[in-house]
């Protein structure tokens, strides 16, 4: 809860796309997409960003530490946890149910509104953390739940091993030794879209662009 999210990268300060939005569980750091390739053995966990605070999935984050009485928020059809406490500008007043630490107004049965305030809570009454760690899994954490994240436009590169393109066609023949075959469907131009063409072999024969000859008055009888 500590860490600062979203920022830059100081090891990638020239890249693009250098935010960190990655938080490695085994050094307790956060880092940016250009990082994984060093830390791919480690688990990991993504951060999101929802209105300028940072979030995490439900899903992840409880099987990290006990999300009991902490009110989740759906988010595109996924459920979150906000990791810090939100400044707001009034705190609740009189018998709404309300967070333990912030005053927050909140939806019954819930007690906090993000994670740090149970937390700050626990240590504010003394209670010990250590009752709502859990002991997880790290392939759950792996690093190939990484491997669609984009960086520069482009997927992102491991040491060792690289991840081709994905290709916008598929191809049903392997290209041998270091050839590579590009097959293209035969397109009409934007200015012929719509009209009808014949394809024959060789020869595209298009029958939208045959123009009319001069009108001539039939003859009189």
């Amino acid at each position: 809860m500590r860490e600062t999210f979203f920022g830059g990268c100081g090891a990638h300060q020239n890249q693009r796309k250098n935010e960190k939005n990655v938080f490695c569980l085994h050094c307790c750091l956060s880092i940016c997409p250009h990082c994984l390739p060093f830390h791919r053995l480690h688990p990991l966990l993504q951060v999101r960003r929802y209105v300028y605070h940072d979030v995490v999935r439900l899903d992840d984050l409880e099987k990290l530490i006990d999300c009991s009485n902490i009110q989740p928020y759906t988010i595109n059809s996924a459920k979150v946890i906000f990791l810090n406490q939100r400044p707001q500008s009034r705190s609740c007043k009189g018998s709404a149910n309300a967070c333990f630490t912030c005053d927050r107004i909140l939806q019954e049965p819930f007690h906090f509104c993000s994670l740090s305030c149970k937390v700050n809570y626990m240590v504010y009454e003394g209670e010990s953390l250590s009752t709502i760690l859990h002991r997880f899994d790290e392939s759950d954490f792996a690093i190939s739940q990484f491997e669609g994240l984009r960086v520069d436009g482009s997927e992102v590169i491991d040491e060792d091993s690289h991840f081709a393109p994905t290709s916008s066609y598929s191809n049903t023949t392997e290209a041998t030794s270091n050839s590579v075959i590009s097959c293209e469907p035969n397109n009409t131009s934007k200015k012929n879209k719509g009209k009808a063409t014949r394809f024959l072999p060789g020869i595209v024969l298009s029958l939208g662009n045959r123009r009319k000859g001069a009108p001539h008055r039939a003859p009189l009888s």
